[in-house]
């Protein structure tokens, strides 16, 4: 039991960033794109109605919160992806600060993590494209725009249609891309970034001359508890951080560019999200807008239909890029505990022409259209929040640990402030947890220990690590 603890040496990561047979073409301004593409997405265009109606016009609170919980853990990032420039993510962090179970633990939980998120948002997709084509005077049979698992008017689990069709075509059709290559997939994120900028801007300049201040007071109706709650349900849009380290292995110079990336994503986004929110909240009453669909109907309502047909326009763009950097980060994560041996090898194999890990993306692209055409939006969105701030725990904590552990390593950026900057991480992604119902930590706990018997059952007897371990090398 005691080689389930064993960790990773830098050298081995080294080794295993020199030897990837992954393209290295991606930028500071690509990895702040692939970030930006990923954050402002279904948490700015879907998201931000459901935490208004959570915390009222205290969203505004909540997006600052989570901002702010958000830019202390793209410090902690930064330093970890300069010393461990590899695709893996918290994953590979974890291996050599903790060991191979904890690395199991993590990297089982950004799957889901990243699996429902991304499923999450191909359903808010697909919520903003049924509103745009029906506001239009197109009809399309019901049962093909309902996911079969639905919410009732008092949330009760119900059965709806057939398939959500739309979330389906969408999801799929990001997997082919991604499977053509990252270069090509970030070529198409950053041009859809600057779309989904714009569209942004353009909501915040047309509602802005139409907020009353009446319609923020009061500005907390649910209290601090009610902005704790929108500041939990609207974190999982910022799952983009991940997915920057995530592409450390595919950038040219990752400990220059990684650190770069995160710091232009945060100060973008931080900027957007509290400006829509404010904008929204002051040009709508929180208990009207529409969750599915906030933005456009937003608009809509006093007056301006050419200018939210033009957002939901935008948006749907928009939210391809989430979805598109959301899959790409499950697809590496899945090749990464793959090619440690902890999940069948076939799924780290390489295309030989497209340089991509063609089997893992296909089955992550697959499982994650099953799950937004079976699944309502709001039963998946409360899933994929708890994941999130369990990889940004591990993360300031490895920050921590390394320092002890591994003070010889090269750090190109330094977090500053350790361990007070990480240990207020922490102790932010622990209150946005226990702000999450019950019902989403049992969902939680049951995942993980489905991913302990699987570990035990293969991952342990497969693991690289392990047999080099048992031959003493």
């Amino acid at each position: 039991m005691s080689s389930i603890w064993k960790t990773k040496t830098p050298s081995q990561i080294a080794d295993a960033a020199e030897h990837t047979q992954l393209k290295k073409n991606l930028t500071a301004f690509d990895l702040a794109a692939l970030g930006i593409g990923s954050v402002v997405g279904t948490g700015i265009f879907v998201a931000t109605g459901k935490g208004a109606h959570l915390a009222g016009p205290g969203v505004l609170l909540s997006f600052i919160i989570a901002a702010f919980t958000c830019g202390f853990c793209a410090l902690t990032y930064s330093e970890l992806a300069c010393m461990f420039p590899v695709a893996g993510s918290t994953y590979t962090y974890s291996y050599v600060a903790f060991g191979e179970v904890i690395a199991w633990i993590i990297g089982w939980d950004l799957m889901l993590e990243y699996l429902v998120s991304a499923s999450a948002v191909a359903s808010g997709w697909s919520t903003t494209f049924i509103g745009l084509i029906q506001s239009a005077g197109v009809k399309l049979p019901k049962a093909l725009l309902t996911p079969l698992i639905t919410l009732d008017a008092e949330g009760r689990i119900v059965r709806g249609g057939i398939i959500d069709v739309p979330a389906v075509v969408i999801t799929l059709l990001i997997t082919w891309v991604l499977y053509i290559g990252i270069r090509e997939s970030a070529r198409i994120n950053n041009i859809i970034v600057g779309v989904k900028v714009a569209v942004i801007l353009l909501f915040v300049f047309l509602g802005v001359r139409h907020v009353s201040l009446a319609n923020l007071k009061p500005l907390m109706p649910f209290g601090w508890k009610g902005v704790m709650a929108g500041a939990a349900i609207i974190f999982f849009a910022y799952i983009g951080f991940d997915a920057v380290s995530t592409a450390a292995e595919e950038t040219k110079n990752p400990k220059r560019d990684v650190p770069l990336g995160l710091m232009l994503c945060l100060g973008v986004v931080i900027v957007l999200y509290v400006a829509v929110a404010f904008v929204l909240t002051g040009i709508v009453p929180y208990k009207q807008i529409d969750v599915g669909n906030a933005l456009p109907a937003a608009l809509a309502g006093i007056g301006i239909r050419w200018g939210g047909a033009l957002v939901a326009t935008g948006a749907i763009v928009g939210m391809v890029s989430t979805l598109l950097v959301t899959l790409y980060g499950q697809i590496r994560i899945f090749m990464v505990m793959s090619r440690d041996g902890l999940l069948p090898p076939a799924f780290a194999k390489i295309h030989p022409r497209h340089r991509t890990p063609h089997l893992c993306t296909w089955i992550t692209g697959i499982a994650t259209a099953l799950i937004a055409g079976s699944f309502n939006l709001d039963i998946i969105i409360e899933m994929c929040n708890i994941g999130t701030l369990f990889a940004f725990i591990l993360v300031s904590v490895g920050v921590i640990v390394l320092r002890k552990t591994r003070p010889e390593v090269e750090r190109k950026f330094k977090t500053p402030g350790v361990p007070f900057t990480p240990l207020v991480t922490i102790a932010f992604c622990f209150y946005l947890m226990a702000s999450l119902m019950k019902v989403t930590w049992l969902r939680f706990g049951g995942w993980l220990v489905i991913g302990l018997v699987i570990y035990f059952v293969y991952g342990v007897r497969h693991s690289k690590l392990q047999k080099a371990a048992q031959e003493g090398r």
